[in-house]
C-alpha cells in the first residue's frame, strides 16, 4: 500500500503482478487491521496476449464472491488495459465488504496468458 491512503474514498490500494501462464491464487491485498475493505475495481495491464486467460476475483476460499468467471479477450497486446468490475443492474448488483485480515485474490482458473501482468486494485478503506 501507499505511504498516504485516503479513507472513505475510492482509492489505488495496491499494485501486483500477476502471472497468467499458470493457474493460481495471487493475493491482491491484506485488508489492514482496523479497517474493512469495499472493492470497486481492478485495472489490469497486459504482459502480451491474456484472450485466452479466464480469472475470478475474491476472499480467500471463495475466490468468486467479488467477480465470478471473466475472460480476458480484450487483452490482445503488451499494454493493453481493461477493467474489471460488478456491472450496475435493476436491481443493484450485491457487493462485498471485507473484514480485517481478509485476503482478496484474484484466481487464475484457465492460464493461457504470460506472466508479468499489473494488477491495479481500487476500493474503499473504511474505520471497522
Amino acid at each position: 500500500m501507499g505511504a498516504f491512503i485516503e479513507e472513505n474514498s475510492i482509492t489505488l490500494l495496491s499494485i501486483v503482478t500477476v502471472d497468467h501462464s499458470a493457474a493460481a491464487q495471487t493475493t491482491l491485498l491484506t485488508v489492514p487491521s482496523g479497517f474493512r475493505f469495499i472493492p470497486d475495481h481492478v485495472k489490469i495491464e497486459a504482459a502480451g496476449d491474456e484472450s485466452e486467460t479466464d480469472i475470478t476475483f475474491g476472499q480467500v476460499g471463495a475466490l468468486t464472491d467479488f467477480i465470478e468467471t471473466t475472460q480476458l479477450d480484450n487483452l490482445d497486446t503488451q499494454y493493453d488495459v481493461v477493467k474489471i468490475q460488478p456491472i450496475q443492474a435493476d436491481p443493484p448488483v450485491k457487493q462485498k465488504s471485507y473484514a480485517a485480515g481478509t485476503v482478496f485474490q484474484v484466481d487464475v482458473t484457465a492460464a493461457n496468458g504470460n506472466a508479468g501482468n499489473t494488477y491495479f486494485v481500487f476500493g474503499t478503506l473504511v474505520s471497522a
